[in-house]
């Protein structure tokens, strides 16, 4: 055993007792974390427009602090941008985290040098825990690569602007330089395509033991290294033996990532956005991830079904069940209070508190009652993928509401890796899962207002195009699971 792996057992089992701590008193955890942030904060202009000095409890903050999203909270930000202090929390930000708006342009969210720690510590933690469960540490001394945006930062009246991965790229630890790939001028290619041709070019001959990215970003890595080797990835990289992902539901991908590798790996599921860190796979035993309760987060809950109503019940977290599905509504040391982020979860445990996303908000289909949301059409997928043989590269689900003849229908459009033998089957088995899962979808079908779900096959590579078509490839983009209207299913049609 090398020293870096002794170091690393050492350290994990010291961090893992802390995790432990506050896991395991998860509501004085919150109580505390509620409590800081409106003691920090009852200064700031925020603070004072919503009177948080006479914030006591969670009643009062609901009765004073409505739930927002970023449009909502866009003049705070806006004043932070343009170089206030002391707004939506004390001092200026030291970052701005860039996204994509979906109304009106770039989003820009602040981190704070109080929020900042818990983005890199948790993926740490991630690991860490790992390695305190499994004693493996091998992978330590291998190379990682980090799959992620340019590190490049802008500047945006003194506070420095760029994507969350690029800002955290600034952050990895010393111990780790050594071993990170791909190289810093790799990194700074912004031209998604030219950037995967350039890390394959530096990796292909290194020993990764460990690569991370979100999983449609590094299935194209992985095809480019096969392209180019004619070998499965477990071949290039024998000492490949972590696959760290996040962003998107894994299990749709699973089959194709097994196939690319030629064998299994052991994976670490993360939960990052721009606006926080909220949870990681802390074991390989249960499912879910250990949402984090003591990094300057503090979270609210509502039921999806009745987050529409005029005013939805706000939950804290000793007040949630197990698969029930909920919008997360987060308050942070960055300044975001009451904040929609746009997410919705279920939680798998409440023992410690592990939670899945289910999807977005905003992505589901209810054209017609229906509301089938993300984890719906995944979980259908995974089943039709496991009793066909079939495997996918990516697909997404819309209505289609005006067919040319019969009954509407959800339209599924998908790019196979492995089409199944027997398509029939494979329909079969997606619509025999949604309906399973989901009573309204089954009363229409039943009712026959809608007809059984179709599929269309897109040729190879049709969502890169598409995605590359909008000036959206790489990056943080993410087609979405499913769309209520055409938009989407209408830009992937001459892809088919």
């Amino acid at each position: 055993m090398s020293l870096k792996s002794f170091a690393a057992k050492i350290f994990a089992k010291r961090i893992k007792k802390k995790i432990d701590k506050w896991a395991n008193d998860p509501i004085a955890t919150q109580e505390k974390v509620f409590q800081h942030l409106i003691s920090e904060a009852t200064s700031t202009s925020f603070g004072k427009d919503h009177d948080f000095i006479s914030i006591n409890d969670h009643d009062g903050f609901k009765r004073r602090v409505p739930i927002r999203d970023y449009e909502g909270l866009r003049p705070y930000v806006e004043r932070v941008v343009a170089g206030e202090e002391n707004v939506l929390w004390k001092g200026r930000p030291l970052y701005f985290a860039k996204t994509s708006g979906t109304t009106s342009g770039a989003k820009y969210i602040p981190i704070t040098r109080e929020s900042m720690p818990a983005h890199v510590d948790a993926a740490r933690n991630a690991i860490l825990c790992y390695i305190h469960e499994t004693g493996k540490t091998r992978f330590v001394d291998g190379k990682m690569i980090f799959l992620q945006g340019s590190p490049m930062l802008d500047e945006k009246n003194g506070v420095k602007l760029g994507r969350l991965s690029g800002i955290v790229a600034h952050y990895v630890p010393k111990y780790l330089q050594k071993n990170r790939m791909p190289s810093w001028e790799t990194n700074c290619i912004e031209d998604w395509e030219a950037k995967v041709d350039a890390i394959v070019g530096e990796t292909v001959n290194e020993n990764m033991a460990v690569i991370s990215g979100i999983p449609s970003w590094v299935q194209m890595y992985f095809e480019r290294l096969q392209q180019r080797t004619g070998k499965k990835i477990g071949e290039i990289f024998p000492n490949f033996d972590l696959f760290i992902f996040g962003g998107v539901n894994y299990e749709p991908y699973r089959a194709k990532f097994e196939n690319l590798i030629g064998r299994k790996v052991d994976g670490i599921e993360l939960y990052p956005a721009s606006e926080g860190f909220f949870a990681f796979q802390d074991t390989q035993k249960e499912k879910g991830m250990l949402l984090q309760l003591d990094s300057g987060i503090f979270y609210e809950f509502v039921r999806a079904d009745d987050f529409f109503n005029e005013d939805p019940e706000r939950m804290t977290l000793e007040e949630v069940e197990v698969g029930v599905n909920y919008v997360m509504i987060i308050s942070t040391t960055a300044g975001l209070w009451a904040y929609n982020l746009g997410d919705t979860v279920q939680f798998t445990a409440t023992k410690p508190y592990r939670v899945v996303v289910s999807g977005r908000i905003k992505h589901f289909i209810s054209a017609f009652g229906e509301h089938v949301i993300s984890k719906e059409v995944e979980q259908a997928m995974k089943e039709a993928i496991d009793e066909t043989g079939a495997s996918i590269n990516e697909f997404t689900v819309a209505p289609q509401i005006t067919p040319s003849e019969g009954l509407p229908y959800h339209e599924w459009l998908i790019e196979f890796e492995v089409a199944p033998i027997d398509e029939r089957q494979f329909i079969a088995a997606l619509e025999a899962s949604l309906r399973s899962q989901n009573s309204y979808y089954d009363d229409l079908i039943t009712g026959k207002v809608l007809q059984e779900l179709k599929i269309t096959k897109l040729r190879q590579n049709a969502f890169n195009s598409y995605m590359r078509s909008i000036g959206k490839l790489g990056g943080q983009n993410k087609v979405p699971r499913l769309c209520n209207d055409r938009t989407i299913a209408n830009g992937l049609k001459p892809y088919s």
